[in-house]
């Protein structure tokens, strides 16, 4: 019934409980318990397919859920410890190798009977034992396993040293039931971690440690470093497939550890150093096999890398050393240049296919070349000359691509040198004489060069001789102007005459006595001169007779006739004869004005030179005096229309043409020196003397190595022209005068 002030609240459902008390059957628990007992013993003993599971989990629900689950926990330990202990009975009683195939059996049987009861545990499992903190079913039967089984005294060490025995069985050559190692280990495994590393892993380790200290000892003192190499990766795969087959998959970190100090490191100076066999012996044989080896195997060490490393370059500066300081080899620049490049090859292959291409083993090779190649003040030099070999014709004809390869193999080389300002200077006379004397393989390897050195150096650096590039073909218009505008009146009969113009300063040209031309060449280069002058103001001429050549049509006595391709200087010479029979040397020299070293070089290739002999000499003898006499060669004859005549020379410089190459390049120097002080100084403004030193060293080692003592006079030099000016104060300080 309804108020008018309000409803009525609506009460909430509520369960009570019973008022009086349920009676349970006193004997509850040892009922519900002896039939689970029953049913444990069963499963045990194989029995349990008479079992009805949905029976006996209700039996384990009701005794939870009347409060008696500590009871059956405690009961079932009890239970399962006995079950346990007759166990371990048959297993302590099984002898040799049957041990390890009962305690397999007993384990599975442990299992398996763990599985069923948990299962009929299970509610037990989900509720009391997580809100009591209790060890669940399943795992509190492993525990029990590895305290009554595993770690009983007459179990734990007899199951230690079975495995480690079978392994070491193994180790010898002995075939094992790895099926039963693995099933054993990973029994460990599942007990806990702790139980592998301490009942196995830790023992194992420490056994695999002897083992391997005794056998390695064994081995360093009957076998070569190959053969012991062979024998610590053979022992890496053997562990590694043994952990893979039956060990836990964190064991190969630490057996590899093992296995490499006992076998690696403890004995690697030894090894890489073995006399005949070692390190320096495989580079030495190009042992590819080996060296791959070893790099590997030393991976794995500490410091194992670094120590081949070191060796290798030690190697490789004395090696370099003996052949860059060796007075046989210095003979021949060509093969001086080879060799190394036969050397790089070496390593530079080496490196690629057994150091895994390692860009530590390739800087550690190219710091141990820039040492070795730079105790040789000549190696600027004789780089340029093999440079000049290859790209001169006829020389060795190789195909384009042989030749880029070979380019750019001696441009490592070059990266190399120290000075090259100095290989500037000789690359430019070996050019320079190639380009005149039209011996230049092709103009586009050439350039090819030119293009190489440019990216190493810098337009600065190729500037001059690609000037040389243009003054050539600059010179050829310039000729075919000349013959064009002259009248072939003017011209005739006269010897046609190529001219190539030279700009000083682009050229390597020295200055030298212009010796007399004969007077037919007089005449027509008289033409020229007037011509270029003409069409050129402000220029100047100056003949550089020491570096022409020329083709004379000559017959001799005996009818034969044949052209004559031969240098300035023996054109002159020859062309005395069209009017005399025989001339001294004395007067040779006094008719042509050539210097006396290079008119006794002439004679001697016209005179002496086998097949190749224009002229007679009287005395037949090497050296020239004044009054030797010299005549045509009547009898002279050749298979060829066309006979070149070259002219004796050394390829490499004398002692005055050494010492004057290196003056000039030192001269060269100074501008470059100072303009570097002026640059740094104008950005720094203030900086003391060490600083400086150090900053111009920094700026100028891609071209030379500045002399300290260099930079000192001219950092005075610019002090007396007012560049610089010194701190009044500290004496080490500089400040730039704008």
């Amino acid at each position: 019934m309804m108020n008018g002030g309000g409803g009525q609240k609506k009460r909430g459902t509520r369960i009570e409980p019973f008022r009086h008390r349920v009676e349970t059957d006193p004997k509850f628990f040892d009922k519900s318990w002896r039939k689970l007992h029953d049913a444990i013993r069963e499963i045990y003993n194989h029995n349990a397919s008479g079992l009805s599971f949905e029976e006996l989990y209700r039996t384990a629900y009701n005794m939870v859920l009347n409060k008696f689950a500590p009871q059956l926990y405690e009961k079932l330990t009890e239970n399962m410890k006995e079950h346990l202990e007759d166990m371990r009975t048959c297993i302590d009683a099984a002898q040799g190798g049957l041990f390890l195939e009962e305690l397999q059996r007993k384990w599975n049987d442990h299992n398996k009977a763990l599985t069923m009861i948990r299962d009929i545990l299970m509610y037990m499992d989900r509720t009391y034992i997580p809100t009591n903190k209790k060890t669940p079913v399943f795992d509190h039967g492993l525990e029990l396993w590895r305290d009554t089984i595993v770690r009983s005294p007459t179990i734990q060490s007899r199951l230690s040293d079975m495995l480690l025995e079978l392994i070491h069985s193994e180790r010898t050559g002995e075939v094992i039931n790895r099926g039963l190692m693995r099933t054993t280990t990973k029994m460990l495994m599942d007990l806990g971690l702790s139980v592998y590393q301490d009942d196995f892993e830790r023992p194992f380790l420490e056994v695999s440690a002897s083992f391997y200290s005794g056998e390695s000892q064994q081995f360093i003192e009957c076998c070569a470093c190959g053969e012991y190499l062979k024998q610590a990766e053979r022992r890496l795969s053997e562990e590694s497939e043994r952990v893979s087959q039956y060990l836990d998959v964190k064991t190969h970190e630490k057996i590899t550890t093992v296995v490499v100090n006992e076998m690696l490191a403890n004995h690697m100076q030894r090894l890489i150093l073995m006399e005949n066999s070692g390190l320096v012996n495989m580079l030495v044989e190009d042992r590819y096999e080996d060296l791959t080896r070893m790099y590997t195997l030393f991976n794995h060490v500490p410091d194992g890398l670094t120590t081949i490393r070191s060796v290798m370059a030690s190697h490789i500066k004395d090696t370099g050393k003996s052949l860059v300081t060796d007075p046989e080899r210095l003979k021949d620049p060509v093969d001086f240049v080879q060799r190394l490049l036969n050397m790089k090859d070496k390593y530079d292959n080496i490196i690629n296919v057994s150091f895994s291409n390692d860009k530590s083993f390739l800087n550690a090779l190219n710091s141990s070349f820039e040492h070795f190649i730079n105790l040789n003040n000549r190696s600027p030099e004789f780089i340029s000359l093999f440079v000049d070999d290859k790209l001169r014709k006829g020389v060795k004809e190789a195909n384009e691509e042989d030749l880029e390869t070979v380019l750019d193999k001696v441009m490592m080389l070059f990266r190399y040198l120290q000075e090259k300002d100095l290989f500037e200077k000789y690359y430019k006379q070996h050019l320079a004489k190639r380009l005149i004397s039209g011996r230049a393989a092709s103009d586009d390897s050439e350039r090819s060069m030119l293009v190489k050195l440019k990216t190493e150096c810098g337009y600065q650096f190729t500037s001059k001789l690609e000037g040389m590039f243009t003054d050539l073909k600059t010179s050829e218009d310039t000729t075919q102007g000349f013959y064009a505008s002259t009248s072939s009146e003017l011209l005739a009969d006269a010897p046609t005459i190529s001219v190539q113009i030279l700009t000083t300063g682009s050229w390597p040209t020295q200055t030298c006595n212009t010796c007399n031309l004969p007077p037919e060449i007089v005449s027509v280069s008289e033409k020229f001169r007037a011509y270029y002058l003409g069409t050129h103001n402000g220029r100047r001429l100056t003949w550089q007779t020491n570096m022409g050549h020329a083709d004379i049509k000559a017959t001799f006595g005996n009818g034969s006739k044949h052209e004559l391709n031969v240098s300035t200087y023996q054109m002159c010479v020859l062309m005395l004869f069209n009017s005399s029979d025989v001339l001294t040397y004395r007067e040779i020299a006094q008719s042509t004005a050539i210097p006396a070293a290079d008119l006794k070089r002439c004679l001697q290739s016209l005179a002496l030179v086998k097949g190749k002999q224009v002229l007679r000499k009287e005395p037949m003898s090497r050296d020239i005096a004044d009054d030797d006499s010299f005549f045509v060669n009547d009898k002279f004859t050749s298979k060829l229309f066309k006979v070149k005549i070259g002219t004796v020379a050394a390829q490499k410089e004398t002692d005055p043409e050494k010492l004057e190459t290196r003056q000039r390049v030192e001269e060269d120097r100074k501008p470059q020196i100072e303009a570097a002080i002026v640059r740094i100084m104008k950005s720094r403004r203030v900086l003391d003397h060490n600083s400086i030193m150090m900053e111009v060293t920094k700026q100028l080692q891609p071209r030379f190595m500045p002399n300290p003592v260099v930079i000192k006079k001219r950092i005075e030099s610019l002090i007396e022209r007012e560049f610089l000016e010194r701190d009044k104060t500290d004496r080490k300080m500089y400040r730039y005068l704008a």
